[in-house]
């Protein structure tokens, strides 16, 4: 496969996963594009192109967190999301209010959570692709658990899918 065949089949999935790790569509977008122009910069090293889109998701994780921590992306941002039809405003206060939170919690904890939840990865293949170990994403997922947990209650965090 060449990196424009991996590029433009996995462009979808890599900027899902962008999005729910930085929560605003910009910035899922820069990471997705930073993180592509360096799989393309170490293309040559990649030994089984299998490999690329684990090592993206990667790249894009360790990018983000490379922004909180610099801070570079703090401010408020706008919602550009506007629903095409009525939706239950229960499950909306929910799901905003769930993803508040989300976003409060410590970066390797998201990016562990929506590997494993909103992406559906193993734990071998979220610790592969946070560049830890299994015992460290288990680790991270039950933390970030226990926050969401004391901050919503435990009926919420379960109708959301995150159990352990």
């Amino acid at each position: 496969m060449s990196f424009a065949e991996f590029a433009t089949s996995r462009h979808g999935a890599l900027y899902r996963y962008a999005y729910l790790l930085a929560g605003d569509r910009g910035l899922a977008e820069d990471l997705v594009q930073e993180a592509l122009v360096k799989t393309y910069v170490g293309w040559h090293r990649l030994r089984d192109p299998s490999n690329a889109e684990a090592y993206t998701r990667r790249v894009i994780t360790t990018t983000a967190i490379g922004w909180w921590r610099r801070k570079s992306w703090r401010a408020e941002l706008p919602n550009g999301d506007v629903p095409d039809r009525p939706v239950n405003p229960d499950d909306v206060t929910a799901r905003v209010w769930l993803w508040q939170e989300l976003q409060k919690l410590p970066p390797r904890q998201r990016a562990a959570l929506v590997l494993r939840y909103y992406e559906d990865l193993t734990e071998p293949q979220t610790a592969e692709v946070l560049g830890c170990s299994v015992g460290t994403v288990k680790s991270q997922v039950s933390d970030a658990l226990k926050k969401l947990r004391t901050r919503l209650g435990a009926d919420v965090v379960l109708k959301a899918g995150m159990t352990e």
